[in-house]
């Protein structure tokens, strides 16, 4: 898989994919990530990439010139099977996105910033718009690396054990069930004793239970579905 991200501020992004387990996924040759510096593209000589709106109001918009010129760049290069922009009025980003992304072959995402982007590049440059929760950032640069981790650490070998991922929370709209590490007995805390009686049956019977419960109590919203 290759990742492209479009930004104006590409420092950013340094930290997040240069570490753990998407540093793994680059090592391992299961997945490019490549981030671009949008003003690189700009034809303006301060090489800005935002302007007031024709609207009028507060704050500044990120102009389609750069953007348009990034996009077509790097589409001339290779096909995309998503090119998504990251925006708080998106659909909400989803375990289930997730795994639908981990599919493909090639993403953009393209970083929100300021108040937004001129409507033509939602209007005819992106594929898709997706948030990753009910609240504004900066820039869409946190969203992007939450995108991109997650979407990552689906991409079979870049976890070791792979059946993991597949039990994440959120995998069949339940949340994990708790899990317990030696000793059997802390300080009179202990371990439930279905999870060392060695009887896989009860043992997996107990979690599906205890993930169905802790769903209905935490996230009822879920099994909605």
């Amino acid at each position: 898989m290759r990742i492209d991200i479009l930004t104006v501020v590409p420092e950013l992004l340094e930290s997040p994919f240069n570490h753990s387990i998407i540093k793994r996924g680059k090592e391992k040759g299961l997945v490019e990530i490549h981030v671009h510096n949008i003003r690189d593209f700009s034809t303006d000589k301060h090489k800005r990439t935002d302007d007031y709106a024709f609207s009028g109001g507060a704050g500044m918009v990120m102009t389609i010139q750069p953007i348009e010129a990034a996009i077509e760049h790097l589409k001339a290069q290779r096909h995309y099977d998503e090119i998504i922009y990251t925006s708080p009025d998106g659909e909400q980003f989803t375990q289930g996105i997730a795994n639908q992304l981990s599919l493909k072959g090639n993403l953009m995402i393209l970083c929100g910033h300021y108040k937004g982007v001129d409507q033509r590049v939602r209007e005819h440059l992106v594929t898709r718009e997706i948030s990753i929760g009910d609240y504004v950032l900066t820039g869409g640069e946190l969203a992007a690396a939450v995108m991109a981790d997650s979407i990552v650490r689906l991409i079979p070998g870049v976890i070791s054990d792979e059946t993991s991922a597949l039990t994440d929370s959120f995998q069949d709209n339940l949340l994990s069930p708790p899990v317990y590490t030696r000793p059997a007995d802390y300080k009179g805390w202990k371990v439930p004793h279905v999870l060392i009686s060695g009887n896989d049956r009860k043992i997996n019977e107990w979690k599906e239970k205890q993930a169905y419960e802790r769903t209905k109590q935490l996230r009822p919203d879920l099994l909605k579905d």
